[in-house]
């Protein structure tokens, strides 16, 4: 059988579930303003990262398992789902389920008569996304369960995966290691046969601690190592890091995507409809969404600008995160994970050295330490 025509067959009715989970408290205030996955990240939305990766290798079905404002993320996916020719339909929680109780919910909707492996991803985590070798590698171990594994260079703060080198059969998993078990942790993107839905019950249930050891225990559990870069961007010093890997991984894969010019330093992404003025400093790893207006002089670093903001002449932000509709006075500086929420509007010379502003404020005096502005 020619290999295209195996592959279109294997790629028939695939499915993926996004666990989208809760409120996202680590983000605020960007989530007093919109769902977690609805925050952009380099100019998209979280969660559009993941659906087009899977569009991409053919899976025909996206559920989100949320248990928090669906009708707000299924309205502004709505338009997506005809724009990329993919159904995106939610699974709402009434309580809290864990990452394995959402699985047993949405059971109806993964289950089809192909038989087929489906995706699970955390919506939190970025990546290059290598899906369709995941897919290989899935087949080709012939387990119940393939699960990605990162490489981090301090193991101690997770739950290390302790693998076979060859074949990538997981042994067993060590919570927080006090002693070197290895390096390699869970990265919250799943292959899984339907059969792993037999063993997960309809309560709270965590599919790390609780799922994956006994798979593992059978010897059915196999994990990849991901290729390329990986974050976890739940919060915002992760978000800022994660931008430059981001970046980092446009400029070797996709490097016309990424502004060029006397005034860019180093990795910067700016929407087509963004105006930059005369004499500014951009970059590095710095991403300015649709519609924003930053004035001349301007210096900006390892940030994030998102839709409608307006920075004004010799403002100076660096390791910040500038939210929706924002305004940035003349002379201010803004660093040291400075978080403004959706239409903050922060007067001219101010300094804000790591403030958390709530949306919609009016910022008249600097704040000198890291503190949350009601």
């Amino acid at each position: 059988m020619p290999l295209a025509r195996i592959k279109s067959k294997q790629l028939a009715t695939m499915k993926a579930l996004i666990l989208v989970g809760g409120f996202g408290t680590r983000l605020r205030p960007l989530t007093l303003s919109v769902p977690k996955p609805l925050v952009e990240f380099a100019n998209k939305p979280m969660i559009l990262h993941q659906i087009e990766a899977l569009k991409a290798i053919g899976v025909t079905e996206v559920v989100l398992a949320i248990n928090y404002q669906p009708e707000v993320m299924l309205n502004f996916l709505k338009e997506y789902e005809a724009k990329l020719g993919i159904k995106i339909t939610c699974s709402q929680e009434t309580e809290p389920l864990g990452t394995a109780g959402p699985l047993a919910l949405a059971r109806d909707k993964l289950i089809d008569d192909s038989g087929e492996p489906f995706f699970v991803l955390n919506s939190d985590v970025i990546s290059e996304y290598p899906l369709a070798e995941m897919i290989k590698f899935h087949k080709t171990h012939g387990g119940e369960a393939s699960i990605m594994v990162t490489k981090v260079d301090e193991p101690s703060k997770y739950g290390v995966v302790v693998m076979e080198e060859e074949t990538g059969k997981v042994e067993k998993f060590v919570e927080k290691p006090k002693i070197f078990v290895g390096n390699k942790i869970n990265a919250g993107i799943y292959l899984l046969n339907p059969s792993v839905l037999d063993r997960i019950e309809l309560r709270p249930t965590s599919i790390e601690k609780e799922i994956f050891p006994k798979i593992a225990a059978e010897k059915k559990l196999y994990a990849m190592v991901l290729p390329g870069f990986w974050m976890d961007i739940g919060q915002p010093r992760d978000y800022i890091t994660g931008l430059r890997l981001y970046l980092n991984s446009l400029r070797k894969n996709s490097p016309s995507r990424l502004a060029t010019g006397a005034h860019i330093v180093g990795n910067v992404l700016v929407h087509e409809s963004a105006m930059i003025g005369e004499g500014c400093l951009i970059g590095p790893d710095v991403a300015i969404g649709p519609g924003c207006i930053v004035e001349a002089g301007v210096r900006l670093s390892r940030c994030t600008v998102m839709r409608g903001v307006r920075i004004k002449k010799h403002a100076c932000i660096s390791n910040s995160i500038i939210g929706w509709h924002s305004t940035v006075g003349q002379w201010a500086r803004v660093e040291n994970m400075t978080i403004l929420g959706e239409d903050v509007h922060l007067c001219d010379e101010i300094y804000s050295n790591g403030g958390v502003v709530l949306p919609h404020k009016e910022i008249k005096s600097s704040i000198l330490k890291p503190e949350i502005v009601m």
